[in-house]
This record gives C-alpha cells, sequence and structure tokens, in this order.
C-alpha cells in the first residue's frame, strides 16, 4: 500500500466517478470535497455565538476573535469555515435563528448556487495614440488586420476604444472620440467582421456607444458603471450586454491615494446599487457583467484582496471579467517596464480565472490561448 496527497480537484463528480464510486454517492461526497470560507463583516455578537456553536454541532466552525463569547463588543467580524454540505446546512439551520442569522442564511443560498460561465477571452483594441501600452494602438487597416488575427488566434470578444483610461488620462471630447472609432466600426461593418466573434464598444459616450451598436457591436464596456442612464437604455434598446466596471474617482484623479474602509464590501455594494438600476430599466440581469477595475482608484494591496476574492462577485449572477493586461500592479510587485510585463499578466489572470473570472481582457491574445489551455487541462 501507498498513499499520496492529491493537489486540488477543480471537477470533483469527475475524480469520484473515474474512481468508480457509486451514483448514489458521486453527489454527497463531492459536497464534502468542496471546502468554502465566508468572511462575516460587523456580525451581531449573539449572533456569532449561535453560529459559532451551530457550526460546532455539524463539523464546520467559525473563526471569531476574543471577546466573543464575552460580548464585549455589540459587533464583529468572523469567518466562516466548512465544506459544500456543511454550508447547505447552515443555510437551512439558520432560517429559524434571530439577530439577523436569517439574512446570513439566505447570503449562504445564493452562493451555494453560484454557477459556473464557460472562459472567453476579450481581445483590446485602441484607436488612440496615447492608451498607456504602445502595442495595442492601432488606426483603420491597421486595426482590421489586427482583430482578424486575434480572432484566427482565438480571441472570443473585442473589445475596441478611443479614449485612454490610464491613470491621469485627459478627457476626450465626444466628437473627437467618434472620428477616431468610425472608421474601424464602418470596416468591421463592411466586411461583417461581427459574424466571427463578439465586438464591445469601450465607452461611456451615448453617440459613440450608439454607432458601434449600429456597426454590429454587441457589447458596451462602460468603465463609469453604468453612470449615465443613456447608455442602459441604448444597452436595452439594442440588446446588447452590458459590462459594468468599479472605478473610484475619474482616471484624471483614481490614483491619487485611493482610500476603502473594506474594498469588497464597497465594490460589492457598488455593483447591487448598479444592477437594480439597470434591472429598473429593463436590463436581464444575463446580459450583465462585472469589471472589478483592476487599477482604476485602488492600491496594490486592494488590486490583490480583489482578485484573490474574484469568486465572490459571481453571486449576484453575472459573468465577471478581469482585465489587468501589463497593468502597473505588475510593476509594484516587481519593476518591470510595461512591454516585459506579459508573464506578470498571465500569473494575475490565471488566478483570477482559478478564483471566477470568466472574461479575461487582454492584450496578447494567443499567449491567453495557450496558458488558459494548459490552465483548463491541468484541472
Amino acid at each position: 500500500m501507498y498513499i499520496y496527497k492529491l493537489g486540488s480537484i477543480k471537477d470533483k463528480k469527475a475524480a469520484l466517478k473515474a474512481l468508480g464510486v457509486e451514483s448514489g454517492g458521486v453527489g454527497i461526497m463531492a459536497k464534502k470535497m468542496e471546502l468554502m470560507y465566508f468572511f462575516i463583516k460587523d456580525i451581531k455578537t449573539p449572533a456569532a455565538n449561535i453560529l459559532k456553536q451551530d457550526a460546532l454541532s455539524i463539523g464546520a466552525d467559525l473563526a471569531v476573535p476574543g471577546g466573543v463569547i464575552l460580548c464585549e463588543k455589540p459587533l464583529y467580524d468572523c469567518m466562516l469555515i466548512g465544506t459544500r454540505k456543511h454550508m447547505e446546512i447552515l443555510s437551512k439551520k439558520e432560517l429559524v435563528q434571530p439577530f439577523g442569522l436569517k439574512a446570513v442564511a439566505n447570503a449562504l443560498k445564493k452562493f451555494l448556487a453560484v454557477k459556473s460561465s464557460p472562459i472567453q477571452i476579450m481581445g483590446v483594441i485602441n484607436a488612440n495614440d496615447d492608451s498607456f501600452f504602445e502595442g495595442s494602438r492601432f488606426q483603420k487597416e491597421d486595426a482590421v488586420s489586427q482583430i482578424k488575427q486575434m480572432i484566427a488566434k482565438g480571441a472570443d470578444i473585442i473589445d475596441i476604444g478611443a479614449v485612454s483610461s490610464r491613470p491621469g488620462a485627459a478627457s476626450v471630447s465626444g466628437s473627437v472620440e467618434l472620428g477616431r472609432i468610425r472608421p474601424i466600426c464602418d470596416a468591421i461593418a463592411s466586411v461583417k467582421l461581427y459574424e466571427k466573434a463578439t465586438f464591445s464598444i469601450d465607452s461611456y459616450t451615448p453617440s459613440v456607444v450608439e454607432y458601434a451598436l449600429k456597426s454590429g457591436f454587441t457589447l458596451i464596456n462602460d468603465i463609469t458603471g453604468a453612470s449615465d442612464e443613456a447608455i442602459i437604455e441604448l444597452a436595452v434598446k439594442y440588446d446588447a450586454k452590458l459590462c459594468i466596471m468599479h472605478m473610484k474617482g475619474t482616471p484624471t484623479t483614481m490614483q491619487k491615494n485611493p482610500a476603502y474602509e473594506d474594498v469588497m464590501v464597497e465594490v460589492s455594494e457598488f455593483f447591487e446599487e448598479r444592477i437594480a438600476k439597470c434591472e429598473a430599466l429593463g436590463m436581464e440581469r444575463k446580459n450583465i457583467i462585472l469589471d472589478v477595475g483592476i487599477g482604476f482608484g485602488k492600491t496594490l494591496e486592494h488590486n490583490i484582496t480583489l482578485i484573490k476574492n474574484m469568486g465572490h462577485f459571481k453571486v449576484f449572477g453575472c459573468e465577471v471579467l478581469v482585465g489587468a493586461s501589463r497593468k502597473s500592479m505588475i510593476n509594484k510587485i516587481i519593476p518591470t517596464p510595461v512591454e516585459e510585463r506579459l508573464a506578470g499578466t498571465l500569473a494575475i489572470h490565471l488566478k483570477a480565472v482559478e478564483n471566477g473570472a470568466s472574461i479575461v481582457r487582454c492584450h496578447d491574445v494567443m499567449e491567453h490561448v495557450q496558458a488558459l489551455a494548459v490552465y483548463e487541462a491541468m484541472q
């Protein structure tokens, strides 16, 4: 006999079936193989004590600070630890408990119902000459050629913008933006490139967005997070998807000492509010994509926190996009010029996908196709 330790198993049911486990036991045991962690912020002290005992009674646990048992403070932050099976039990058990534990139960139910989405690669094309990465800048003829190459290399989505959103970038008039993007939109429409991939317009200017939608684009990538109702209305009118990004401030001001009490809570509450706004104007949730906005009003620590916990945002029932391609957070971890940040980009994006992202926005399509194919093979 010999025993060896197994690594992570993504498809737990497949692993159990391969072992020959009877069909009835596969579902039961798969739930016991998935360990889950939930951070609970500002839970009432009596609730924490009840949840602790309920968790222990079924083999799970609640990590609490010292002082909880003596009720030294009215509120505490805690961490709930257990398998998927444990969380299913607690999501029912806490429904009858007081002190706000019904809300905990309902939240657990939402997390347990999260579905996975197929991974898609979004290639980046910039029709302006001041984007932070020179390798993404293309004008009409070169842009069309690059788009065709990206599609041939495996891009599912092509994201085209004409205004830089790098930190400190100045604003551009709508007429200038439209003048930059129109030739590319016309070229795409003339040869029906939109039949070969999904096209995304990276803009929050209504006139630019509508021109792109009329040209066959079916996705709006809005870095202002649907702040303008006109953008939402256009998405509804043309039955387009809308990517809502979180940004603190504007590109001009966003990196001037960004601060959060809790970045996860603030970004999550932002998405809740914007999703509700979109639905009130007629959008279906299935057409909403969420982007936490890596580098948009965040420090390195904020970015890392969001990437490590990206799976949380799937609870909204929307696809989650990650876009850290060649960004400065890599330089802050290990000093590297923009042109040499591909390796760091791949490391971040693979971790984000592992943690729940399903759309990867990048400059280097071929390298991402290869890296993700290898990643998926190893799952």
